[in-house]
């Protein structure tokens, strides 16, 4: 009888045991998951914080403001160009922007920005001679190094996204989920990121709306 009491003891403990074992398991695990989910999101940086201009800086005479959690830019007086670039360059990378434009319009996402002849940009523009359209890849002094021209990727009347990966040499565009750029080019390694507003009565009634600059640091 002592030794069933002891077999029916030891039984019960081991299985409290294994139960012990089991929870103190799913815990790790959801720890390490949580662990995981704040690092992924601890990766990607927020350059638009939605209510000033912090961490950027202003080149030209184009005006840029933040107005209802959004980054407008338009031409300023006599039609004056600009440019809006992040103060930290960035090397390997993926940045996504989602943006809509008020059209006739020029612009356009820079990244690797060193200097006027020593950047990339994804367009945001309807060019006519070649044919390109937004998510076009330029580079200047090269003109397209990759030319969209599929005029129906783009949505004129509401949001779209741009997502650029620039690695080593290889650089890539995707405009709302469709790769229109992908290309090796040694013009630039690193440098900024930012947006344009070309000059140009033609362009008056352009305005480039941006609502989310992320980016993950390849």
């Amino acid at each position: 009888m002592l030794q069933q009491k002891g077999i029916a003891m030891l039984t019960r403990l081991s299985i409290v045991m294994v139960a012990v074992a089991l929870v103190l398991a799913g815990c790790q695990g959801q720890t390490a998951q949580e662990t995981q989910a704040t690092s992924v999101q601890a990766a990607v940086l927020k350059l638009f914080n939605g209510k000033d201009l912090t961490g950027w800086e202003a080149t030209g005479n184009a005006r840029w403001v933040v107005e209802n959690g959004l980054l407008v830019g338009t031409q300023g007086d006599k039609n004056a160009p600009g440019d809006l670039f992040t103060t930290q360059s960035f090397r390997d990378f993926e940045v996504m922007v989602t943006y809509r434009a008020e059209w006739p319009c020029n612009s356009g996402v820079w990244f690797r920005f060193q200097t006027p002849n020593k950047a990339y940009q994804a367009d945001i523009l309807d060019y006519k001679k070649p044919v390109a359209y937004s998510g076009t890849l330029y580079c200047p002094g090269k003109l397209f190094l990759a030319a969209n021209t599929d005029k129906t990727l783009e949505n004129r009347e509401t949001w779209n996204t741009i997502r650029v990966r620039a690695q080593g040499d290889h650089l890539q565009i995707w405009l709302n989920g469709r790769l229109t750029a992908d290309v090796h080019d040694t013009t630039a390694d690193s440098g900024k990121i930012g947006f344009q507003v070309h000059p140009g009565a033609e362009f008056g009634p352009m305005k480039i709306v941006v609502r989310e600059v992320s980016l993950i640091e390849l």
